[in-house]
């Protein structure tokens, strides 16, 4: 019988769809700005898949919202280690998740199954470190910026990953400056070296792309549709883009363009056509769509999220009012096995996987699946 211990970060990841790239320090302003709770939904997600493959499990569990609940909800008769003792507001906090996992290795867990983003990944590692513990952890994807290489592709392949994983091998904890990233730089930092399960489900760390994207923006300009509404994703290659379009975007935001009916600058270099949003949540972007609407985003090099990762403001709601265009260098998709989604919608993700023309220069297009 494998013994898996189960925390959840419950607040993980509310800072996304808001706007706000990350939780940390936040979670108030997020709610203010009406957030909603991420990461339970995912927990029980990704424990129903393992629920569902019928081996033989022992959960260990912290109390209540930190990995009970989604337990019970799952079916499971969890062992429960221990509660959160929380903060003056409330809240749960990382103490509380290096409590947990200072328990499960008391207990000589097999497992430790996380729920959270970046930050609940370093505190699970540096405590394992610390205890001189080899016990491999796998994350249940539910931050905003996830950079880490332990962490599955989704909640689901999360589960079934956790009940049937024979080896392990390690894999990076990177941490991002939640502060810096806000002020658009992303300052990226090694915490720490973990075990965890080998499994094609899980995604590598985030690598950034190389190569010109001159070309390649020129493209997107040049076939840009009087009167569309253009929502323009994170990064340096759509950066290009907005570039290209006339005006300096957010280099870690949501912007939306829309061009105007008719006319192109003076000089004949491009559309005309204004900011509409800049740096948006998702009910801003959601409030500022037009009658005709074009997503277009940069898969992250070295994982291939096309959604799911640094851009939760593009919404399902986003998603389904839109045509996708999807533009990476060739060197980016060079170096992916595959494209891949986690829009929190599963019947969404279904409907986005299967083969997309991916523009990857002026005017040349390449067949690319998204699983």
């Amino acid at each position: 019988m494998r013994r898996i211990g189960v925390v959840v970060n419950p607040i993980a990841g509310m800072g996304g769809r808001v706007g706000l790239k990350g939780t940390d320090g936040k979670v108030d302003e997020a709610r203010e700005r009406g957030a909603e709770p991420r990461a339970p939904e995912r927990a029980r997600a990704a424990l129903d898949a393992l629920a569902g493959t019928g081996a033989s499990v022992e959960v260990l569990a912290f109390g209540g919202p930190m990995g009970e609940d989604a337990a019970r909800a799952a079916g499971f008769d969890p062992v429960v280690v221990g509660a959160p003792t929380g903060s003056e507001d409330g809240e749960t906090t990382a103490a509380d998740t290096r409590a947990a996992v200072r328990a499960f290795a008391e207990r000589d867990a097999d497992l430790i199954l996380f729920v959270g983003g970046d930050g609940t990944a370093v505190d699970v590692a540096e405590t394992l470190a610390d205890l001189d513990g080899e016990i491999p952890i796998l994350g249940v994807p539910a931050g905003v910026k996830i950079y880490s290489s332990v962490f599955a592709v989704r909640p689901r392949e999360a589960g079934i990953v956790a009940a049937s994983f024979d080896e392990v091998e390690t894999g990076e904890v990177n941490d991002v400056d939640e502060d810096a990233y806000r002020a658009q730089e992303v300052s990226t930092e090694l915490r720490a070296i973990a075990e965890t399960p080998v499994a094609e489900q899980r995604q590598a760390s985030k690598q950034t792309g190389g190569g010109s994207v001159a070309t390649l923006a020129e493209g997107v300009a040049e076939e840009v549709e009087p009167g569309v509404t253009y929502v323009l994703g994170p990064g340096g290659t759509v950066g290009a883009i907005k570039a290209e379009l006339g005006f300096e975007g957010t280099p870690l935001g949501v912007d939306v363009w829309r061009a105007d009916a008719d006319g192109e600058r003076g000089d004949g270099s491009g559309p005309t056509g204004e900011v509409v949003v800049r740096d948006g949540s998702a009910a801003e972007i959601e409030a500022a769509l037009g009658e005709r609407n074009v997503v277009v985003v940069s898969p992250i090099g070295g994982q291939g999220f096309v959604f799911g990762r640094g851009n939760q403001q593009i919404s399902p709601a986003v998603i389904r009012r839109s045509t996708v265009e999807v533009v990476a260098t060739r060197a980016k998709l060079d170096g992916l096995d595959a494209l891949r989604v986690d829009t929190g919608d599963p019947d969404l993700d279904e409907s986005l996987r299967g083969w997309h023309r991916v523009r990857v220069g002026r005017y040349e297009r390449r067949l690319v699946g998204i699983e």
